[in-house]
Formats: structure tokens, sequence, C-alpha cells
């Protein structure tokens, strides 16, 4: 994922994906080609409601950062928007990415686990993309997101879910799981 996201997926990914979900055109056109080469979300976080101008933005699963970069524009530069990622090949790139775009109010942060590295009562809005059915320590990580958010704070987030029961071959796939 973190060279491209290209052909590994079922679902438009890339710019195509970020078309398809309904993210802004703006956003998309001004966005550097190597932001939108590694997107693979299964959702629009940002259809759920308003990033207010000045608002503190956690992403949980940041990726190559595309969301971040919506958020950074949302927020503005009175906001702070932070990512948390498991994998340090893409802190690395979207560190990469967002430093291309000139934002300044964007960090973020290589994790280990569900334990998220920032205060109680931090963030405004919380947002992810096709990341939390990864975790399997969910109600840990529920836990942790509702710590860190702000009273009447948002969670504001699009995931993928089983509707039926999985064939048996498949139940312990790691494909399976990313699909």
């Amino acid at each position: 994922m973190a060279l491209s996201s290209e052909g590994k997926f079922e679902y438009p990914t890339g710019r195509a994906g970020a078309e398809g979900l309904g993210y802004d055109p703006v956003f998309i056109s001004e966005a550097s080609p190597s932001l939108l080469k590694s997107f693979c979300g299964v959702g629009n976080p940002f259809s759920l409601g308003a990033i207010e101008p000045g608002a503190t933005v956690l992403d949980i699963g940041n990726g190559a950062g595309f969301d971040l970069y919506v958020a950074s524009r949302l927020a503005g530069e009175t906001g702070r928007v932070c990512g948390i990622d498991l994998t340090r090949e893409m802190v690395d790139l979207a560190r990469q990415n967002l430093a291309e775009s000139g934002l300044t109010n964007i960090e973020v942060t290589h994790v280990s686990s569900e334990k998220i590295p920032y205060d109680d009562n931090t963030f405004d809005t919380v947002i992810s993309n096709g990341v939390i059915n990864l975790s399997p320590c969910k109600q840990e990580l529920f836990q942790e997101i509702f710590r860190v958010l702000k009273k009447n704070g948002k969670l504001q987030f699009a995931d993928v879910v089983l509707e039926k029961e999985l064939p048996g071959a498949l139940a312990g796939s790691p494909e399976a799981w990313s699909q």
C-alpha cells in the first residue's frame, strides 16, 4: 500500500476512489498525485459532518495522508490535525506526502497498539476510513477514541462490516480481512 493501492482492491482506489466517494472536487484537484496514489478509503468520513475552522482532528489509521490533507484544509491554519498509524511505512509516506502539500498544522505518529498517545479531551473530531474493522481489540480502541474526544466531540468513520458468516476457508484468511 505504501507504494500504490492500484489493483489491490475490488473497489476504486486512488483518485477514482476519492471521486467516487464524493470528496470535494477542489481538494482532489489540488492534492498532489502522491497523496491520491495510495488512497484506498471505503467511504468519506467528511460526509458525516462538518469540520469547523480551528478544529482539532485525529485520524485513526491515516494511511498515505489524503484524509489528513482534507481535514487540514477544512480545519484551516488555526486547526490542528493529527494522524496515527500502526504501519511505519505509511507514517513515513504520509509525512512525505504532506510535506509536499505545504500544510503546517499536521503531525503524524507511529503507534504500536490501540493506545492513542494523546491526552483526554483533546479532539473535536476523530475520523477513520476503513481501519477500525482491522483492530483485534475494538472495545479498547473505542474506549480510547472516546477518551481523547472532547465533550460533545464527534466520531466520523467509514468502515466495512460483515453482513453474513464467512465460509470456513475464508474466516482465518488474512486476505479476507483486507478485501
